[in-house]
C-alpha cells in the first residue's frame, strides 16, 4: 500500500503529463504482481469497490476526535479523504499495514456490515499517506490527473509497444492483466484482442484552429460531415452478443435496452447516439433524460426514442475494415445502412463543398433542418484508416464558435485533489428584473476550469476578502450592483430546464476571462439568455409529436 499512496500524493503534486507518464512507467517497473495490476486498475477505472460511503466515513473519525474539530477541519480543507486521513487519531502496532491486493481481495468478499472494522483497523496501521490513498480508493474519488488513455500509454512504454496494441486488447483483459503484464514483461505470449462483442478503441479528431490551419490542409484531401449533439457511441453486434459502448469503453446498453434490440446486423458502427424522433434529432437536453440510467421504462423509451446516427463501419461481418481508406469504409457504410433500412440507424450525410472559403460558409449558415442542431463540422481525410486515439492530421473537428456572456460570481465551493486548498468552483449569475422594479442575480451556471493557476491564486483570495456567508464548504460572495466580480463566460448552448430558478441551464460552460475592470451593474441580463434560447430553439424547428 506505500507503494501506491506514494505514487499517487506524486501524481496528484505533479502538472505535466510526459512527468506523470514517468512516474507510471517507473512504478510498473518495480512493483510485482498483482499489486501493479490493482493499481492499474483504479486508474483506469476497472476496479470499483465504492466500499466506503462518505457518511460511513463521517461517523468513523467522529468516533475518534472530536465531531466539532472534525467539522471544523473539513470545512477548512474541503475534501473529506485529506482531512480524515490528517486527522484521524491511530492506535500503532495494533495491525499490520496492509498491502493493495490484500484491501482489494478482502474488499470483494467482505459484507457491507463489515466494511467499517476493516476501514478502523486499515486506517490504524497506516500513515496519513497511506490513508489517504486507501480513501480515495475505497470512496472511488482518484483525482490525480491520470487520464485512462494516460495509463495505458505508460503501459506500453513498460513493455515498448505501440500504445494501439494495448489498447485493441484491453477489454479481453480483466485486473489485475497477470497475462497482459507476463508479456510485456517478455515472460509470456502476447494476450488474445478476440472477445465476443469487445470494445474497439476509438478514433479521435483534433480541434481545428481556422483559417490557421487551412493553410496547411488541401481541400481535395478531406470529406466533411456534421459533429452531431449527441454522445459518442459504439454498437456491436457479434455471434449474437450485442453491445453499447460510450467513446472510453463503458458498456451503457442497460440504459438503452430499445437500442440493443435494434441492431439487427453483424459488426460494428462507430455512431452518434441521439433522439431520434421521425428521422429529425432532438435536443440534448431530449438525449439526458435517458442517460445514466440503471432502468427504463417503456414510457420514457417512448417519449424519447433514442437511435444512432452512423458515422464510420469498423466490422462487415466478420471482417475487419478498420485498415481500409475512409473513403472505402464510407461506400461500404453507405450499402450497409441501405440494408439495414432500420429506423433506429441512419447515416450521417457528408456535405459538399471545394473550397474552404465554401465550407466557413456553410459552417457560418447551415442550412435549415438536422444542420442547425449540429455542434459544428467534421474534417476527414479521404486515405485516412481507423487508427486509435488522436492522430494527427487524418481528422479535425471544428465546433460553432461558442457563446460569451458577462455574469456575476455569486458562490465558490472548494475544489479537489491538488486543488482542495483553493475555492476553484464558481457559481455565477446574471441580472433579473423584478415586479418591484429592482434588479437581482440569478444563478445560470457554474464553473471550475478555463483559467491559469495564477488567476486561480488571485480567484482564491478575492472569495476569501469578500465572503459574506458560509455553507459548509461553500461561500456566499459579495455580489451587488455597486461591487462584484465579473466573468465572461463561454458556453456551446441553453436549454430549457425547471430544475433552475432562472429557467435556462448552460451546456459546457467555462471561465473565457476574469473582467476585473468590469462593474458588476454591467454584466449581463436574463433577457440576454432568454434571446440565445430562443434563437437556438427556433433553429431547431417544431418538435415533431410522432414518435419511432
Amino acid at each position: 500500500m506505500r507503494a501506491f499512496a506514494h505514487l499517487l500524493d506524486r501524481l496528484s503534486f505533479t502538472p505535466g503529463r510526459n512527468a506523470k507518464l514517468v512516474l507510471l512507467t517507473d512504478y510498473l517497473a518495480h512493483v510485482p504482481d498483482p499489486e501493479r495490476g490493482w493499481a492499474m486498475a483504479s486508474l483506469t477505472g476497472d476496479l470499483s469497490l465504492d466500499a466506503a460511503k462518505p457518511a460511513m466515513i463521517r461517523k468513523a473519525v467522529e468516533a475518534r476526535v472530536d465531531p466539532q474539530l472534525f467539522s471544523l477541519s473539513y470545512d477548512f480543507v474541503g475534501d473529506l479523504a485529506e482531512t480524515v486521513a490528517l486527522i484521524w487519531d491511530p492506535k500503532p502496532g495494533a495491525n499490520a499495514e496492509p498491502q493493495l491486493p490484500e484491501v482489494v481481495d478482502t474488499l470483494r468478499a467482505a459484507s457491507r456490515r463489515e466494511v467499517p472494522q476493516l476501514l478502523e483497523r486499515w486506517l490504524d496501521a497506516l500513515d496519513a499517506d497511506g490513508r489517504w490513498a486507501l480513501l480515495k480508493l475505497l470512496s472511488g474519488g482518484l483525482r490525480v490527473g491520470v487520464s485512462a488513455r494516460l495509463a495505458k500509454q505508460a503501459l506500453a512504454q513498460l513493455g515498448n509497444v505501440p500504445l494501439a496494441d494495448i489498447e485493441d486488447l484491453w477489454h479481453g483483459q480483466t485486473p489485475p492483466y497477470e497475462d497482459l503484464f507476463a508479456w510485456l514483461s517478455g515472460r509470456g505470449e502476447k494476450p488474445s484482442a478476440d472477445a465476443p462483442a469487445r470494445f474497439r478503441p476509438v478514433m479521435l479528431a483534433q480541434a481545428l484552429d481556422a483559417p490557421g490551419d487551412f493553410s496547411k490542409l488541401n481541400a481535395a484531401e478531406y470529406a466533411a460531415e456534421w459533429k452531431w449533439d449527441g454522445i459518442r457511441v459504439q454498437a456491436v453486434n457479434e455471434g449474437g452478443e450485442k453491445r453499447l459502448y460510450s467513446r472510453t469503453g463503458d458498456d451503457i446498453g442497460k440504459s438503452f435496452p430499445d437500442v440493443l434490440e435494434a441492431l439487427n446486423f453483424e459488426g460494428v458502427l462507430d455512431g452518434e447516439l441521439l433522439v431520434l424522433q421521425t428521422g429529425s434529432i432532438a435536443s440534448f437536453g431530449d438525449l439526458q433524460q435517458r442517460l445514466n440510467r440503471k432502468t427504463t421504462d417503456a414510457a420514457l423509451m417512448r417519449k424519447f426514442p433514442v437511435g444512432i446516427r452512423a458515422y464510420d463501419l469498423l466490422l462487415e461481418g466478420d471482417q475487419d475494415l478498420r485498415r481500409l481508406p475512409f473513403t472505402d469504409r464510407r461506400q461500404r457504410l453507405e450499402a450497409f445502412i441501405a440494408r439495414l433500412n432500420n429506423p433506429r440507424i441512419d447515416l450521417s450525410p457528408l456535405q459538399s463543398f471545394e473550397s474552404w472559403e465554401e465550407l466557413t460558409a456553410l459552417r457560418a449558415h447551415p442550412p435549415e433542418g438536422d444542420a442547425q442542431k449540429a455542434e459544428g463540422l467534421m474534417l476527414k481525410r479521404r486515405d485516412s484508416i481507423y487508427e486509435a486515439g488522436r492522430p494527427k492530421g487524418p481528422w479535425f473537428k471544428w465546433k460553432r464558435d461558442p457563446h460569451l456572456v458577462d455574469a456575476v460570481l455569486m458562490y465558490a465551493q472548494r475544489g479537489h485533489g491538488k486543488r482542495s486548498g483553493f475555492y476553484s468552483d464558481y457559481t455565477f449569475g446574471v441580472w433579473r428584473d423584478e415586479k418591484d422594479g429592482s434588479r437581482s442575480l440569478t444563478p445560470v451556471g457554474k464553473a471550475y476550469f478555463g483559467f491559469t493557476d495564477e488567476e486561480l491564486t488571485r480567484l482564491d483570495k478575492f472569495v476569501r476578502d469578500n465572503t459574506v456567508e458560509r455553507f459548509g464548504p461553500v461561500r456566499s460572495v459579495r455580489a451587488d450592483q455597486d461591487f462584484g466580480l465579473v466573468l465572461e463566460i463561454a458556453f456551446e448552448g441553453l436549454l430549457r430546464s425547471a430544475r433552475h430558478k432562472s429557467g435556462v441551464a448552460m451546456r459546457f460552460p467555462r471561465v473565457h476571462r476574469i473582467r476585473w475592470d468590469k462593474p458588476s451593474r454591467e454584466a449581463d441580463e436574463l433577457v440576454t439568455l432568454e434571446k440565445i434560447l430562443d434563437k437556438e430553439l427556433a433553429g431547431r424547428g417544431p418538435k415533431p409529436e410522432t414518435p419511432l
